[in-house]
């Protein structure tokens, strides 16, 4: 595996979400569960901050896609229609000796021949299938009458809500259908904090076109989740495009690219642009037995619609960002960690920090906190030396900071603290909100 080359660790990473309060591990005072994780105060802001740009992107900027949200709950013969009944399974492998449970292609091809556990050396079983859908019962009763499943993609839900979109909102093809929201998969192997867990939220958009020029749209899309990604600020050596070649791609595919991105565990899916054909569409006419046919009122042609899919995790991208984000540099003999967030996700926009508490200082911040809390996301710190609380911003990425002084007292005016560059400017506290925006607007 290529060496990782940022400064990032996943014990770095984790050690700095609890401390910031990024994210938790999930019932931590009961040892925890495994798979799920908690988004603490910083967290769910970010997390919040990427669902509402990628939900501007797919839909906000674009004329021919509209957005939904499926209920969690289907009916069962969804998934035999979409084929996670019989094919949403994962090859598992264990080790006799350590116990240790590995998922068959996260092992390579010397252990697997030797069926050597690559932990402890011990003889590995032979590899077994385990469908990954939750799996429960609906009603009083339990028994296999009722049974249903938790969602393990988004995705379905357009598919059977695709006719009332086009009735509703009079789309013609081709157009889009985006959604972001929960989604379910047993994982049996769940590692790398929150990359692989059993409970998280995916952002999907389906493209519905003709046959025939779904070639052209799904080279087109893969032109646009790129070109996203660039927006974002991420840095462009840590991504690439990995092709599913015959053995690796779906069955519904014809066509399969993943966005990866090196993490420090080496270079994992991000998110996927594929060419479903009328798989999904054709196997609901016919588990359903109704039509979902176009009808194209300007041709009279009548097709079932090929569909070329974006899929991504919003909790994978927030992962992707944290170590994306993540710096040490050197500083008057000191290692400052700092986030290095594009202005537009980071949960704090600018904190508000009173040079001292007393002599009237804390009011004039906190009357300055009020102006700008309409227009960004601001945080208050008035505890402890001044470089101990840039300090503290700088690891929760906050990119500005307003420091109020016995000056703001005498002329209106307020030091302006960048911090990537730690520069300090003083600028007049009637052209604080004015500078912010210009300054989040020149980031690239």
């Amino acid at each position: 595996m290529e060496e990782y080359q940022g400064k990032a660790t996943m014990e770095k990473i984790t050690s700095l979400a609890k401390r910031r309060g990024f994210v938790f591990q999930s019932s931590e005072i009961y040892g925890g569960q495994s798979g799920a994780w908690d988004y603490g105060p910083l967290g769910v802001e970010l997390k919040n901050r990427i669902a509402s740009l990628w939900w501007k992107e797919m839909t906000r900027l674009q004329d021919d896609i509209v957005g939904l949200d499926s209920s969690i709950l289907m009916h069962p013969r969804v998934w035999e229609a979409s084929g996670h009944v019989e094919n949403f399974t994962d090859p598992l492998i264990d080790c006799k000796k350590c116990k240790s449970r590995f998922r068959e292609d996260m092992i390579n091809d010397d252990n697997l021949t030797a069926k050597k556990c690559p932990d402890c050396g011990g003889e590995l079983t032979d590899s077994r299938k385990f469908n990954l859908m939750f799996k429960t019962n609906i009603g009083a009763v339990e028994d296999s009458s009722n049974i249903i499943y938790l969602r393990p993609e988004t995705a379905q839900g357009i598919y059977l809500n695709y006719k009332n979109v086009i009735q509703s909102s009079r789309l013609k093809i081709p157009f889009g259908i985006a959604q972001i929201g929960k989604a379910f998969r047993n994982e049996i192997v769940t590692k790398n904090f929150i990359f692989r867990t059993c409970e998280f939220e995916q952002m999907e958009m389906q493209f519905f076109v003709k046959p025939g020029t779904d070639e052209h749209w799904f080279d087109e899309w893969r032109k646009r989740r790129w070109a996203y990604y660039e927006r974002l600020g991420i840095r462009q050596e840590r991504l690439r495009w990995h092709e599913h070649g015959p053995g690796e791609i779906a069955h519904y595919a014809k066509a399969a690219y993943d966005i990866e991105y090196h993490f420090p565990m080496g270079w994992r899916e991000l998110e996927g642009v594929h060419n479903r054909t009328d798989y999904d569409l054709a196997r609901h006419t016919q588990f359903s037995g109704k039509d979902m046919q176009y009808i194209d009122q300007d041709s009279n042609e009548r097709y079932i619609p090929y569909i070329v899919e974006t899929s991504g995790g919003l909790t994978r991208s927030l992962l992707m960002i944290l170590c994306d984000a993540y710096d040490e540099e050197e500083v008057e003999g000191e290692v400052r960690t700092v986030m290095r967030f594009h202005p537009e996700i980071a949960p704090i926009t600018v904190a508000v920090l009173p040079l001292m508490k007393k002599d009237g200082l804390a009011e004039l911040s906190l009357d300055i906190q009020n102006e700008l809390k309409e227009d960004f996301a601001t945080d208050y710190d008035q505890g402890g030396a001044i470089g101990r609380r840039y300090r503290r911003q700088d690891e929760a990425g906050t990119p500005f900071c307003i420091t109020i002084d016995y000056e703001t007292k005498e002329n209106n005016t307020v030091t302006l603290r960048f911090r990537d560059s730690m520069e300090q400017v003083r600028i007049h506290r009637a052209e604080i909100a004015e500078r912010l925006r210009k300054e989040i607007k020149g980031v690239k």
